[in-house]
């Protein structure tokens, strides 16, 4: 089951509860692996900590999104982080990354099991990144959560700019490096 195609101002989508399947009987078909509430509180604890995360506030930020301890992130400029590399020192200087932002995020699909949701997403941000003036930042997502000790924990996190489509040159001449895009990245 997945949540229809909206944007959410972190007020989740809510669907009905699903009714009786014909040629049952009247029978209730069996139990989802999970309730839609229990995604749909993920998807708004993911949308106020990437608020937060936009606005500055890294603490808030770590608290509304709780990560395993083997947690990654492909971010927008490339590369792979795993937790162990996210000292309180690069917390901070993420942090500081980020300022006066906004957000807003767009699903596009999700998928569950018993111990697993994985959102996909647009994300719609303007905000200052490392010292550059506020503009949009929309970002293509997905958000990987596993359940670890009954509490949902980001697993992964991918991130990249392209929201909008690009051709098939634009997209090889980044491949090759070619674009300059490589140039000033964040470690």
């Amino acid at each position: 089951m997945s949540f229809p195609e909206t944007v959410h101002e972190f007020a989740p989508a809510t669907t009905a509860a699903p009714g009786p399947k014909a040629g049952t009987g009247g029978a209730q078909p069996p139990p989802l692996v999970m309730a839609d509430h229990e995604v749909a509180e993920i998807i708004r604890q993911s949308g106020e900590g990437n608020a937060a995360l936009m606005r500055g506030d890294i603490h808030a930020y770590q608290a509304l999104v709780p990560r395993t301890e083997d947690f990654t992130i492909m971010g927008p400029f490339g590369g792979a982080t795993h937790g162990a590399e996210f000292t309180p020192e690069r917390w901070e200087a993420m942090g500081r990354f980020f300022r006066n932002g906004t957000h807003a995020q767009e699903i596009i699909k999700t998928y569950r099991s018993a111990d697993m949701v994985v959102l996909v997403l647009n994300e719609h941000n303007n905000v200052e990144v490392g010292g550059l003036p506020a503009q949009e930042w929309a970002l293509r997502v997905t958000l990987v959560y596993q359940r670890k000790d009954g509490a949902w924990r980001l697993a992964h996190r991918h991130a990249d700019p392209l929201v909008a489509r690009i051709a098939e040159k634009q997209a090889a001449a980044h491949a090759r490096g070619a674009t300059g895009c490589h140039e000033d990245a964040p470690a």
